[in-house]
């Protein structure tokens, strides 16, 4: 089996990254599925991951990618499900830059019908995180305002379409003219580039001296968004792709009577499992009545010798959506 490995120490960086032509097949376990990948999700996190830098550390050897869509080969003997050899899924699990991969029955889903597997690769971690921080987290309502950073991104344009199927009025920001044009494509009502100085007045004036009524933070830009939220505003930390992690001047959560939330979606599993069903239900009838949709970058990733490419082009903000790799060249149209 064609496979990322890495084998026995952290990389110092993604150029090191090297398709093994003969890695070890996958053993199927107790209530898990054997999958032929035919797309999986490019995330920044798996930068992260592979430099041994996040906060979840497998063990050596390992796979990197955590996202992927493809077709079941093999379900465990005895597990209690109705998955079946043949049915296209998407999920996640450790091991996702490879040919095949072994995932555990409870993180795969069957895709909506209507679906390619390149759409539904990067739907498993990106839209529920997004869900859970604005239905749960935050309890958006119709009509506030909702401010969501990096609105281009992969969790950032879920937000943005999952806050406007809310109903509440989206401010979206970004770095670029291009990323802030997908944002407005997608739902935004109002776009701001984050890089300009007077980008804080800028909301403050669209939202006529109000402030938002909730921040969703995947980049790392809390403290200036305490400038513009409104009181009693709800702020959600989503993660840090600036690369830094803040200091709050907490005086200003005292002052604005805001609350700040975290949202690790990857812990539900771990802490709240009896959440996941009603994120996913929410989720999916979302998805049928087509009021959210995947969005995938344009350029898709072909072989998994093209993932350092792709995951540069992460690194590097010149993605939006969800980056995909296809494993097989071959596949050229899933």
């Amino acid at each position: 089996m064609k496979a990322i490995v890495v084998k026995d120490r952290w990389l110092r960086s993604i150029d090191e990254m090297v398709v093994d032509p003969n890695a070890p097949e996958p053993t199927l376990g107790k209530d898990q599925i054997l999958v032929e990948i035919k797309a999986a999700a490019l995330n920044f996190f798996d930068i992260l991951l592979v430099q041994g830098k996040y906060q979840d550390k497998p063990p050596f050897p390992f796979i990197p990618g955590a996202e992927f869509a493809g077709v079941i080969l093999k379900v465990s003997p005895g597990a209690k499900t109705t998955l079946k050899p043949g049915d296209r899924v998407f999920g996640s699990g450790q091991g996702a830059f490879a040919e095949r991969i072994v995932a555990q029955i409870s993180n795969v889903i069957v895709i909506p019908e209507g679906m390619s597997f390149v759409e539904a690769a990067g739907l498993y971690i990106t839209y529920p995180t997004s869900y859970a921080a604005l239905v749960l987290r935050a309890d958006l309502k119709k009509d506030e305002w909702c401010l969501v950073h990096g609105g281009a991104g992969g969790v950032g344009i879920a937000a943005v379409q999952i806050a406007k199927a809310l109903g509440a009025k989206v401010i979206a920001t970004g770095g670029s003219d291009e990323k802030l044009a997908i944002a407005a494509k997608y739902g935004a009502d109002y776009v701001v580039n984050y890089k300009q100085n007077d980008w804080v007045n800028k909301i403050i004036k669209i939202t006529s001296g109000r402030g938002v009524d909730v921040v969703y933070d995947p980049i790392g830009m809390v403290q200036e968004s305490m400038k513009c939220i409104a009181w009693s505003g709800r702020l959600l930390v989503i993660g840090f792709a600036a690369g830094t992690i803040e200091k709050v001047a907490m005086n200003r959560v005292l002052l604005k009577n805001c609350s700040i939330l975290g949202l690790y979606w990857g812990s539900y599993s771990r802490y709240e499992k009896e959440t996941i069903p009603r994120v996913w239900d929410g989720l999916l009838h979302l998805f049928r009545q087509g009021r959210v949709k995947p969005v995938v970058y344009h350029k898709v990733y072909y072989g998994l010798d093209s993932v350092r490419d792709g995951l540069k082009a992460v690194a590097n903000r010149a993605t939006y959506g969800k980056a995909i790799v296809v494993p097989n060249k071959g596949e050229s149209k899933i």
